[in-house]
């Protein structure tokens, strides 16, 4: 194997695919990264076996080969090298020359042949879809996936396919997110899987907002790839929870409020919030939004903040955390909130919002102790 490469597009190559190797594993190889030289050009890939990222860049390659070498090392020698060209020269099955300038290192890897396949799933006959849409339904729901290991199903991001439109959930069984983006080309088969979040953030990561992205399942594994990358995950398995049955339907107290004046709110009475529940209590009366917070040992605060509000008076409480990370994704100044009683879902939506896709979000009340 012989070639020679830019140290920015090599260094920009090592990044991409740096972030799908584990920083700890009992299979030496895996924290390798597996380069391959070929007439196409370079490609560079990685995995920790749930997921795995492979990359093409231009390079000049002089004779074809491959092999893995220690990913942390090769990152940090390309990062600290000069601006220029570097050629890289492979001796024997596990040795490499890397030479720019007047530096010379000499690596050590593992044969090509240790390095686990990649999952084997079919394109042709998948799905296509924008890589904008698809960002932007990550960027809104994939925050409300549950970080608990108790249900490993609310792990993963709630992903439905249809003929019409996109659909992803996520919910940790105290706050859910659900955007719809409605569909340009449609799919050819209707499908319902549940990704891993860590997978959508590579997602997020590696394709551009303007790229045409291909989308394909196997068995139990999903991949993504555009002309230069491909990004596979295992699926998480399993039903998901019937989450249509907790959307409230009959919340009929809204009220509309400005984000920014309400996050700000939340933040300073969370400051004295319990550290265990976060619990704030939420009055609301006629154009008037009380927060107030009481925490035994610790202290209290209240704080009023305008709103848009003519419904019966209520009393609620909320986990000022999952509310301030709801408002965080809102996509405009002002928001709706919705409600029915005090111990019923509240929902929270984009108000004036100029967009196609469509957005809401819920949150589970908590009781106040009085």
């Amino acid at each position: 194997m012989k070639f020679t490469i830019t140290r920015e597009q090599l260094h920009q190559g090592l990044t991409n695919v740096a972030a799908s190797i584990p920083a700890k594993t009992t299979l030496p190889v895996l924290s390798n990264i597996l380069v391959e030289a070929s007439k196409e050009g370079l490609r560079l890939s990685g995995t920790d076996l749930d997921i795995a990222v492979s990359t093409l860049i231009q390079a000049s390659v002089d004779q074809e080969g491959a092999i893995t070498l220690p990913a942390k090392k090769l990152q940090e020698i390309v990062r600290e090298l000069p601006s220029g060209s570097i050629r890289v020269t492979s001796s024997g099955e596990q040795r490499v020359s890397i030479e720019s300038g007047r530096a010379k290192f000499k690596l050590l890897g593992l044969p090509r042949e240790e390095y686990p396949a990649f999952p084997a799933v079919k394109f042709d006959g998948g799905w296509r879809c924008s890589s904008g849409d698809l960002q932007k339904l990550i960027a809104h729901v994939a925050f409300a996936a549950s970080t608990e290991e108790s249900r490993p199903i609310l792990n993963g991001v709630h992903w439905e396919l249809r003929p019409d439109r996109m659909r992803m959930v996520a919910t940790n069984g105290h706050r859910l997110a659900k955007m719809d983006i409605p569909l340009k080309t449609g799919v050819a088969e209707e499908a319902k899987l549940i990704v891993p979040p860590k997978a959508l953030d590579q997602i997020r990561r590696l394709f551009a907002a303007d790229e045409e992205i291909e989308i394909a399942k196997s068995e139990n594994h999903l991949g993504f790839r555009s002309a230069t990358t491909q990004v596979f995950t295992r699926l998480i398995e399993g039903p998901y929870p019937n989450y249509e049955q907790v959307i409230p339907r009959e919340n009929d107290k809204v009220a509309t409020a400005d984000r920014a004046s309400l996050t700000a709110a939340l933040r300073r009475m969370s400051i004295v919030a319990s550290d265990q529940t976060h619990r704030i209590r939420m009055t609301l009366s006629n154009g008037a939004c009380k927060l107030s917070v009481q925490t035994p040992d610790l202290g209290e605060a209240q704080e009023e903040v305008a709103i848009a509000y003519d419904g019966e008076g209520l009393d609620i409480g909320f986990n000022a955390t999952y509310l301030l990370e709801i408002l965080k994704f809102m996509p405009t100044d002002e928001i709706r909130l919705t409600f029915k009683g005090p111990e019923r879902a509240a929902t929270c939506e984009p108000v004036g919002w100029d967009d196609p896709a469509s957005y809401m979000t819920l949150v589970m009340p908590l009781r106040l102790v009085d």
